[in-house]
């Protein structure tokens, strides 16, 4: 950049894009300072080097803008927990929430837990967890099918 450039003669591309062709470095510098610009080299491989009249403070703003085009969201692991006995309206209420965090970009992990005599019922837990599965097949994919797990029933839906 500027007086860095130590190769005489360079190619000149002015500061709206027309090239101005190959002349000396001091020369070049003379008429990006006319200008309150900086003169900086943009292919330093190419015979002879090829320089650009540009602003550089903006160049390196833009270059770093481009970097960061935005925040990438972190996805979570949210979880719903359920019973085997879980009515019908709350499993709907549980689902519509869990719908919400897809919408997010979040994975829901949905978890039937058994508490004391319920264990010996597990096709109850399995059926409840299915059914939860089937009503966000439309928003998710099942990431980790349901297993058993001690006392609870684990599954996980990531979002499409």
């Amino acid at each position: 950049m500027n007086d860095q450039i130590r190769v005489t003669p360079i190619r000149v591309i002015s500061h709206e894009g027309a090239q101005l062709g190959i002349i000396p470095t001091e020369q070049a510098l003379s008429l990006a300072r006319e200008v309150g610009l900086d003169l900086v080299e943009v292919a330093p491989n190419e015979k002879p080097p090829v320089c650009r009249v540009m602003d550089y403070g903006k160049f390196k703003y833009q270059l770093r803008k481009k970097h960061h085009s935005g925040k990438v969201h972190q996805s979570k692991i949210k979880e719903i927990r359920l019973r085997p006995k879980t009515g019908d309206h709350d499993i709907e209420f549980k689902v519509k929430q869990a719908r919400e965090f897809l919408q997010k970009r979040d994975k829901v992990q949905v978890s039937v837990v058994f508490k004391g005599r319920e264990i010996v019922h597990v096709d109850e837990g399995q059926r409840v967890i299915q059914q939860v599965i089937e009503l966000l097949t439309d928003i998710g994919k099942v990431e980790t099918p349901p297993m058993q797990q001690g006392r609870r029933i684990v599954g996980t839906i990531a979002p499409r």
